[in-house]
């Protein structure tokens, strides 16, 4: 067996051009298999860790995924508010640690706006339980100050000390702007990888008072100028949502079950983790779509190699037909070619394997900073170890129909051959 081996790696020395092309091949799959599989997996989890730390989430009688879409993604709008009544009771509850209150809405150049409060920068967290942090400047304090997000900064090129214009609701048009309240940007918020990159937030009463003179979405009555505004106390009557941390996830199930009961209007109370999974499940097509597009890489990969090894063959009949000459029983050459294909794919694991990891420590932080997508620069998993292994399978049964060609070949055919 020594000897078959020593024989087939002088073989792939000798074809060394073909036999380094059909490992780049196998490589290149495998880098393709695995990264697939890998980002799949952190995508999955960095999609799960949008919001962390947070065990309920409150809003208007509704189901789940909808009220975390608007809630926390920002998508669509709640089927109604919250009343403010509501919001303090649930606060004040001694189940509760911390709440933030939220208030949608409004826009700006196609950015959501958000009216909260200073809970929402000291509790609000994402991924692995990390909390906010500034890239500039600093919280809201005045009544029309803003902190956006990384994305917005980015896009619309704002710094700190610049003005911008709410417009009301979702659609930014003339006459839905509050032209005559500015907001001044006062902080810029690290990039998370979340919505909270796309968000501009400003304080609850700040939503109050740009709505003075506002009814139904139009704009009927006079609005004070920004001076007299500045000098009165709002308070909110209305929020769309709230967030809440408890002093003991012991007592999860019970507050929302005392919350999906309440009686003086209709809430629903949903677990973000829990509604995640259920949104996760509804994207499952397009996480097997892209399972299978990296499967069927592989595929071509291998039926590349079984090219590359019939095609040699035809061209080492006379090589296989001295072997035989030479005492070398048909299993030899079987044990042989099937041992090639072994190294070659092998080889081809070991190299994807190292390529990923060197695309893994050069893209990790790039992918994170822009998309959010935490990796892990971790050890290969059970899973990617499967993997691996059905690949490697994968590879020595390429191997034996190039064999098994050879194998039947005859001694004469060899010393025959045509040219």
């Amino acid at each position: 067996m020594k000897v078959i081996a020593n024989l087939a790696w002088k073989s792939l020395l000798n074809r060394r051009t073909t036999a380094l092309l059909v490992v780049l091949t196998v490589a290149i799959s495998v880098v393709l298999l695995l990264g697939v599989e890998r980002i799949r997996t952190q995508a999955k989890s960095s999609f799960a860790n949008t919001i962390s730390g947070t065990d309920l989430i409150i809003g208007a009688r509704s189901g789940q995924v909808n009220l975390l879409l608007y809630s926390v993604f920002r998508i669509g709008n709640a089927t109604n508010n919250i009343d403010w009544k509501s919001y303090e009771e649930f606060a004040h509850n001694r189940a509760v640690k911390w709440a933030i209150p939220i208030s949608l809405g409004d826009s700006h150049k196609g950015f959501r706006v958000m009216g909260t409060n200073q809970a929402y920068f000291d509790h609000y967290q994402y991924g692995r339980k990390q909390p906010l942090t500034f890239s500039a400047g600093q919280s809201f304090h005045g009544l029309f100050d803003t902190v956006i997000g990384s994305d917005v900064a980015k896009q619309l090129g704002y710094k700190v000390g610049s003005k911008i214009i709410i417009a009301h609701g979702i659609s930014d048009v003339g006459f839905s702007r509050h032209d005559n309240l500015p907001f001044t940007v006062v902080g810029i918020l690290a990039p998370t990888g979340t919505p909270v990159d796309k968000t501009v937030h400003v304080s609850l009463g700040a939503i109050e008072a740009i709505h003075v003179g506002w009814e139904s979405g139009a704009h009927l009555g006079a609005t004070p100028d920004a001076q007299t505004l500045e000098q009165q106390q709002f308070q909110p009557k209305q929020i769309t949502a709230m967030l809440v941390g408890l002093k003991s996830k012991i007592q999860t199930f019970a507050l929302q079950r005392k919350i999906n009961d309440y009686r003086y209007e209709p809430l629903s109370a949903i677990m973000p983790g829990v509604a995640l999974h259920e949104l996760w499940g509804m994207m499952s097509v397009a996480e097997q779509a892209l399972m299978a597009v990296s499967v069927f890489v592989v595929i071509a990969g291998l039926l590349g190699m079984l090219s590359s090894l019939l095609t040699s063959l035809q061209e080492r009949r006379r090589e296989m037909s001295i072997l035989r000459a030479m005492g070398a029983r048909p299993y030899h050459i079987f044990t042989l070619l099937v041992s090639e294909a072994s190294v070659l794919t092998f080889t081809g694991i070991v190299t994807g394997v190292a390529i990923l990891y060197a695309l893994l420590g050069i893209a990790a932080p790039i992918i994170e900073s822009h998309y959010g997508i935490l990796i892990d620069f971790t050890a290969l998993t059970w899973h990617e170890w499967t993997l691996i292994a059905y690949v490697q399978i994968a590879g020595i049964v390429i191997g034996i129909i190039p064999a098994i060609r050879a194998y039947r070949q005859s001694l004469s055919d060899g010393m025959t051959i045509r040219l």
